[in-house]
């Protein structure tokens, strides 16, 4: 009678440990992340406060990092490195993926990050209209009201800011058209990217790792073409040979990056979409927290009314489900460990 109990209470508390792993995991790395992209986008390097204006190089960085663990990951574990799906598609998403995470860097120049994380959780919006359109699902009226609540307090964050910020690239005051618009952009193709994904993985028997491979790969292929074409491949690569520290926080970024990866996959895996939806609303509120705290962003009383809305519509939602949640069948929990990922940073 004490063995089955014993046993019980080990695979509990490797659960624990499991739960304290991947959490952990999630929000070190990807609020590390979050501090990066804000530091190199905007705090001047070097004794001329010269800023690095190239996103696509970062994009560079970050796919050609995690190309490489893809692969090295792909033959340790002795599985193919063939493309499972036509490429075109592969270089679909990349294509898609580029333009988001450059949307995202570009945002930066003229919104703070704790606008433009709030108006991350938005993204739920263009996610269901793409989800309609390329995979013909539909959607019940909560879905609906959530995604009306996320809006009206994303509306709210932007629209009523604290009025004492200065975009270093410009200036004007925080939130012009232009980042607004870059966030908008960032909003659509990132939608695109996780539905087509989706799609993906479920028209091809494919490994997570296979298709992080060859989207980055294309990605590599794509952002070294577009930094070559732009004539941003040799400033790039000066910025950083004559600063030291910018150089750090790239690879520091590619590296956090591409750890991410891991955990969200690692998490997806043994919790599910639901505690991976409700740990990643907690990093962008941490997110926020820590950008405010560290780079002085003010906030008004409107913004904190309109973060209210957005994580309490968030988490409500995500309690609902877990409330209304029913046991996997064996097929079902087949699926979710080869669910893809969410999408690169």
């Amino acid at each position: 009678m004490a063995e089955p109990l014993a046993t019980t209470n080990v695979v509990k508390e490797n659960k624990i440990w499991k739960g304290i792993f991947a959490i952990s995991g999630i929000m070190i790395t990807l609020v590390i992340y979050g501090i990066l992209q804000e530091k190199i986008m905007r705090v001047p390097y070097g004794v001329n406060n010269e800023y690095f204006k190239y996103s696509l190089f970062l994009v560079f960085c970050n796919r050609i990092t995690t190309s490489a663990v893809s692969a090295a990951s792909l033959v340790a574990s002795k599985k193919a490195l063939d493309p499972v799906a036509p490429v075109y598609k592969y270089c679909l998403i990349s294509v898609s993926n580029i333009l988001t995470t450059t949307c995202q860097y570009e945002a930066l120049k003229y919104v703070s990050f704790p606008v433009q994380t709030l108006a991350k959780c938005a993204k739920m919006i263009p996610v269901m209209i793409w989800g309609t359109f390329i995979m013909q699902k539909t959607y019940k009226g909560f879905d609906f009201l959530v995604a009306f609540l996320v809006t009206i307090g994303c509306s709210i964050f932007i629209l009523f800011p604290a009025g004492t910020e200065i975009s270093p690239y410009g200036k004007g005051r925080e939130n012009t058209v232009w980042g607004v618009s870059l966030m908008v952009g960032y909003l659509g193709f990132d939608g695109f990217t996780s539905t087509f994904q989706d799609k993906l993985f479920k028209g091809y028997d494919m490994e997570i790792h296979n298709q992080i491979f060859y989207t980055t790969l294309c990605s590599c292929v794509l952002s070294l073409t577009g930094l070559i074409l732009q004539g941003h491949l040799v400033p790039a690569i000066d910025v950083v040979y004559r600063h030291n520290d910018c150089f750090l926080d790239i690879a520091l970024l590619s590296t956090v990056a591409t750890a991410s990866q891991f955990f969200i996959s690692y998490t997806i895996r043994t919790f599910g979409a639901l505690a991976f939806a409700a740990i990643m609303t907690t990093r962008q509120l941490v997110s926020i927290m820590l950008s405010c705290l560290w780079f002085g962003h003010p906030l008004s009383w409107e913004q904190l009314i309109g973060a209210v809305i957005v994580f309490g519509s968030l988490y409500t939602k995500n309690l609902l489900r877990k409330a209304s949640a029913k046991p996997l069948t064996p097929q079902q929990t087949q699926n979710r460990a080869s669910s893809p990922a969410k999408g690169i940073p």
